[in-house]
C-alpha cells in the first residue's frame, strides 16, 4: 500500500469549493489533471473520468464513488481491469479552517503492480499540486464574480461605549475646577 497527498488552502467555504468539486461539467474550463467528467457523484454511481496526466498517456476510467458528503469529503475507487491488480481509492477532504477552506487530496493505491509503478505515482503527486492550484483559482474568480458569496468577517463583539459628549464635557469642568 502507498499513500499520496497534497493540500492547498482556498479564500472560500467550503460549500463554495464543493460547488466547484460537484460541477463534473465544468472540469474542462479549469482542471488540468481530470480535463473531462460527467455523471453522477452520488455513493454506489460510475462517473466517466477522463485523467490528463502531466507526463504519460490520457486514461478513461469509470471510479465507485463510496462517499458523497457535501462540503465535507467525496471518495472514490478506481481499478485497472479487475481488483487487486492496481487500485486506487481518492479522496477530497475539506475542513473549514478560519475563513478559508483547507482541501487535501489523496490517494491509496494498492495491488500486486504497486511495487513497478513508482515514478507514475510520483508523477500523480505533482498532478494533485496541478489540480489543487486550479481548484484554488477557479474557487477565487467564482468570488471575484460573485463578491456577494464572500465570507463577511465578523462585527466585533465588544459592548463597550464612549461615553457621550456632555458627560465628557462636565468631567472635564470638574476637574479643572
Amino acid at each position: 500500500m502507498r499513500t499520496i497527498s497534497a493540500s492547498v488552502d482556498i479564500a472560500a467555504s467550503p460549500e463554495e469549493v464543493w460547488a466547484v468539486l460537484a460541477d463534473l461539467g465544468s472540469y474542462a474550463q479549469w482542471n488540468p489533471f481530470i480535463q473531462s467528467a460527467s455523471g453522477r457523484l452520488a455513493e454506489g454511481e460510475t462517473p466517466t473520468l477522463r485523467l490528463v496526466p502531466s507526463q504519460g498517456r490520457p486514461l478513461t476510467f469509470r471510479p465507485r464513488v463510496l462517499v458523497v458528503r457535501p462540503g465535507i469529503t467525496l471518495r472514490w475507487i478506481g481499478r485497472l481491469l479487475v481488483p487487486g491488480i492496481f487500485d486506487g481509492t481518492h479522496q477530497f477532504a475539506l475542513e473549514e479552517h478560519g475563513g478559508h477552506t483547507r482541501v487535501t487530496q489523496s490517494e491509496k493505491f494498492g495491488g500486486i503492480l504497486i511495487p513497478f509503478t513508482g515514478k507514475t505515482i510520483k508523477q500523480t503527486e505533482t498532478d494533485f499540486q496541478n489540480l489543487n492550484r486550479a481548484l484554488k483559482q477557479r474557487g477565487v474568480v467564482g468570488l471575484t464574480r460573485h463578491p456577494e458569496r464572500m465570507a463577511v468577517p465578523p462585527r466585533h463583539s465588544c459592548r463597550c461605549s464612549l461615553p457621550s459628549r456632555s458627560s465628557r464635557s462636565s468631567r472635564l469642568s470638574r476637574r479643572s475646577r
